[in-house]
């Protein structure tokens, strides 16, 4: 799985931080945590001061935070400042973690990463939804909501994803160099999201 890809401050191209730990996995897992990763990636570094400001939160509490996430791999101190006044940064641009795992420990872990990052992009969703006014003509007729139900193999799944990367990474250059952005180009979240439907049934012909 892969989520909250953004740009660094600079444009720097950083790398992805892979979760295996069953304990980094519940550490991220936390509501305020995930949103603290994603403020940085999108406007740090910044302070616990200015994260409390972002998000509504107590200093301390922030502050709390940070330092899990931090212990975890996730943020890490950016030069100057200090105490609660030093600033913050995300150390990644994505945060992966395991699909399957035969460790039952891992695979829990990380089902429930799922549960609170789907919860977030929902959330988010539903928001947004809520608060359309303002939104122009043009932008809503280009939005896509919709789903669609297709029979395909676990190879098959596995080859649209790639294609689907294949077609967003077309567009990746424009997260760190502002120039490349076309006029009118305004950041748009694009969620992916496939799953085995439960209500399908077992369809496979038994030979």
């Amino acid at each position: 799985m892969r989520e909250n890809s953004a740009e660094q401050p600079g444009g720097e191209k950083a790398h992805s931080i892979k979760l295996t730990d069953p304990r980094a996995l519940r550490a991220y897992a936390h509501p305020l945590r995930l949103t603290l990763v994603g403020l940085l990636r999108r406007h740090g570094p910044f302070t616990a001061t200015r994260a409390a400001e972002l998000t509504g939160e107590s200093v301390a509490s922030c502050s709390y935070h940070l330092r899990i996430l931090a212990k975890y791999g996730l943020v890490e101190e950016a030069p100057g400042g200090r105490g609660r006044e030093k600033p913050w940064r995300a150390t990644a641009r994505y945060t992966e973690w395991p699909g399957y795992s035969d460790d039952p420990s891992v695979a829990q872990a990380a089902d429930e990463l799922n549960v609170a990052v789907a919860e977030r992009y929902f959330g988010r969703f539903v928001q947004v939804l809520e608060s359309r006014a303002g939104i122009s003509k043009e932008w809503r007729e280009a939005e896509l909501f919709g789903d669609a139900l297709v029979y395909l193999t676990p190879a098959e799944l596995a080859s649209l994803g790639e294609r689907i990367d294949a077609l967003l990474g077309a567009y990746a250059d424009r997260e760190g160099d502002p120039a490349l952005r076309p006029p009118g180009a305004r950041p748009v979240s694009f969620m992916k999201i496939a799953y085995l439907d439960p209500d399908g049934g077992n369809d496979e012909e038994e030979e």
